[in-house]
């Protein structure tokens, strides 16, 4: 059975949505499936570095300021995405990310590829979308086979919306980079690092947009500072746009300014297995996102035995599981209390970290991932749903 992803960013550009497809991909393979994505021109892979097909087509900026380069480029997608779909002749289309759903709903609503079902992930949360996009995902879901919602909590908002497609709540799955746990690599990684035993290690690491709030960083790492905790900040961040780079030296500056360049450790643009060793020298990594609709990096981070402190907002509650481990940002002073807490309690670090670790072994394993997805797909195939 072939599965087409339409997507509207690299899948090797990391992102929850990317990644969660590429580690999917790669697991449907072992299940006699043949998935094939659709994305924009990779940036630093080739498409030999994969085990499934990559379609590539041209693609700009999908932040581009412009609105007639959007629009634009909007009319380009729509031109290839109905060329790869003619001809790639899929079982089914999976429709990865919202623009592009919208894209694909453009086609699908005129009747084109009709006979082809389809699903879609909702990566974002339902009251996140303009008026406008909203509408759009209404009408194409009209059509679905099926939807997939990541965390139970967008499912409910979606329903709420009496939208007319059945969802099915799956997790989105980090890289099998971070599949197995290994000791020594704690020690390892923070010899390399220059981090001393007893010294503390904050984490932060996502790519740069407008979600997950850079800016609150540097604020956090102040009002931590100014509390009297001793920490060293590992940073990982992966750019994408031209004016991501000025936003990273700024988030920098933010964060040197009050604990100093040398208690800063940064590292831009990993791959899986590097952002993987990276968690190991981390002990509470750090979400301070203003919408979220998952969280993958707070999973990836419970893989590595972190303890994960998040802001309240969209699905990461559902994800974190431990209210005490959330904050809301107009209320920092849970977050420094509860920082402060894990740094000068060993025993309560070790405590939190097990509990990640365990709810990570749990919930978000790959194989319970791809297993759900193999399920979902067999059954709109084998049923013939198509509307």
């Amino acid at each position: 059975m072939k599965i087409l992803y339409l997507m509207e960013y690299p899948i090797d550009l990391p992102g929850g949505g990317q990644l969660s497809t590429w580690t999917l991909c790669d697991g449907l393979i072992k299940h006699g499936f043949e998935p094939v994505v659709a994305c924009p021109k990779l940036l630093s892979r080739k498409k030999t570095d994969f085990n499934f097909k990559i379609d590539e087509y041209r693609s700009d900026e999908n932040r581009e300021r412009n609105r007639f380069a959007r629009f634009f480029n909007f009319l380009s997608r729509i031109r290839s995405f109905k060329r790869i779909i003619k001809n790639e002749k899929p079982d089914l289309i999976h429709v990865s990310m919202s623009e592009s759903l919208i894209t694909f709903g453009f086609l699908r609503c005129l009747g084109i590829f009709k006979e082809i079902p389809f699903v879609y992930t909702d990566r974002g949360l339902a009251y996140g979308y303009r008026k406008h996009s909203k509408a759009c995902i209404k009408a194409t879901l009209k059509h679905a086979a099926g939807m997939i919602c990541t965390t139970q909590f967008n499912k409910d908002l979606w329903l709420k919306e009496k939208i007319r497609a059945t969802v099915t709540v799956i997790p989105n799955t980090i890289s099998t980079a971070f599949d197995a746990y290994d000791e020594g690599m704690r020690p390892a990684m923070r010899k390399k690092a220059g981090i001393g035993d007893d010294e503390f290690v904050i984490g932060f690491a996502g790519r740069i947009s407008e979600e997950k709030d850079w800016d609150f960083v540097p604020v956090l790492v102040k009002a931590l500072s100014d509390a009297g905790v001793k920490f060293k900040v590992a940073l990982v961040i992966s750019v994408y746009e031209g004016r991501d780079n000025e936003i990273v030296r700024s988030i920098k500056d933010g964060i040197t300014a009050s604990i100093g360049e040398e208690n800063l450790i940064y590292m831009q643009d990993l791959t899986q297995a590097e952002i993987s060793d990276y968690y190991y020298m981390v002990d509470v990594f750090v979400m301070s996102s203003m919408f979220e609709s998952f969280g993958k990096a707070a999973v990836e981070a419970m893989s590595r035995k972190c303890s994960v402190v998040s802001t309240t907002v969209g699905g990461l509650p559902e994800v974190i599981g431990k209210e005490e481990n959330l904050y809301s940002k107009d209320n920092v002073d849970k977050f420094v209390s509860r920082v402060k807490k894990l740094s000068e309690d060993r025993a309560e670090l070790e405590k939190d970290r097990e509990f990640f670790y365990n709810r990570y072994r749990n919930l978000y394993t790959t194989e319970t991932h791809v297993m759900r997805h193999v399920e979902l797909y067999r059954r709109i195939i084998r049923n013939g749903d198509t509307n």
